[in-house]
């Protein structure tokens, strides 16, 4: 492996920000109940839109983000992600997204967090984080296969918002 290339096995982690984008939620949550498992739920994705520098376009309806739940001690809840979408760009390219992450939400955020109605939860008091990963047959966006991001994310009225960085 060329160390250079690739910045060696000691290489710092740099990113640089990719895109936002806008998941809308309709249809409510489907609370799917506790299992052994942990507590599951299902957000179905309605539409939405991303912007970026390099990336613009809209969020199709039809996907959805799969989350479990737990308790994190004695003040705090912790949910793991598994979602799916399909972005169009604004030129009509397809882009498959999946997504991984973890949410962190303290008791005292939880009910203002969970209500669509009450978009006012400080981003601040919890922690929601993904790391997408693209698939696109597209020759303009296949750049996005090999590309891991993180993101940052935020309860909003209409569903989620997430800051997307590329991991250089």
């Amino acid at each position: 492996m060329d160390d250079e290339k690739f910045g060696g096995p000691a290489a710092a982690l740099a990113s640089r920000y990719l895109c936002t984008v806008e998941f809308e939620v309709g249809g409510g949550i489907v609370a799917l109940g506790a299992s052994p498992f942990g507590d599951h739920r299902l957000g179905y994705i309605s539409g939405g839109r991303f912007f970026g520098p390099r990336i613009n376009g809209v969020v199709l309806p039809g996907g959805g983000n799969w989350s479990r739940g737990g308790r994190l001690g004695d003040a705090a809840s912790v949910g793991t992600f598994d979602a799916r979408a399909v972005w169009q760009t604004d030129d009509g390219e397809l882009i498959y997204l999946s997504y991984t992450g973890r949410s962190v939400i303290p008791d005292d955020v939880r009910a203002t967090f969970a209500d669509p109605g009450r978009p006012d939860a400080d981003p601040s008091r919890y922690y929601l984080r993904i790391a997408p990963v693209f698939e696109t047959a597209s020759a303009e966006y296949g750049w996005l296969n090999g590309l891991l991001a993180v993101g940052v994310g935020e309860r909003t009225d209409f569903g989620v918002r997430h800051v997307l960085h590329e991991i250089l």
